[in-house]
């Protein structure tokens, strides 16, 4: 799952994390997206004394709807980034949408790495809700059918007693029992 610079986005067709807008030096951006599971690092050479901007935002790809699905609470980003000795100058937990922010201290080539913070309960739940969705349609689908069913038998059950009196009627009729 390629990352593709800006102006050249790229979908998926399966759950994915999208990513907007990383903006490097102010100039770049970046368009891309990872699976809930993966971890992207980049490298860029960031002058001394930069103020660094971040925009991002995740969400779940449904692949059988081809659209972006509302984030699931407790979705988010861990940011990591590393100054080119390898020290860590930011590591933290972001929400599903938001934005970071870091000072280059020293001039050089730094790894700005991005992975979900998903764990198998956040998944869960957005698996969870989906199916919950499911289910109820399926439901109001098959109470809709059994209530047009017990129509259809109680007409039948009546049209069948009119039916049946009336043959019986004409039986004693015609035997002269009435």
């Amino acid at each position: 799952m390629a990352g593709v610079w800006a102006g050249r986005p790229r979908l998926m067709g399966r759950p994915a994390l999208l990513l907007l807008a990383l903006c490097v030096a102010g100039a770049r951006g970046l368009y891309f997206h990872i699976g809930e599971t993966e971890k992207r690092c980049f490298i860029e050479e960031i002058p001394d004394e930069t103020m660094v901007i971040g925009n991002y935002r995740t969400q779940m790809w449904d692949k059988q709807k081809e659209v972006f699905l509302p984030s699931t609470p407790g979705l988010g980003m861990h940011v990591e980034v590393k100054d080119p000795e390898g020290k860590v100058v930011l590591s933290r937990q972001y929400g599903s949408e938001g934005r970071f922010t870091f000072t280059s201290h020293t001039p050089g080539d730094h790894q700005i790495c991005l992975h979900s913070n998903s764990t198998r309960m956040a998944l869960f739940a957005g698996g969870r809700l989906y199916r919950e969705e499911r289910f109820r349609l399926t439901s109001e689908s098959t109470n809709q059918r059994v209530l047009w069913w017990s129509i259809a038998q109680t007409v039948i059950l009546i049209l069948t007693g009119i039916w049946q009196m009336r043959h019986l009627k004409s039986f004693f009729e015609a035997k002269k029992l009435v």
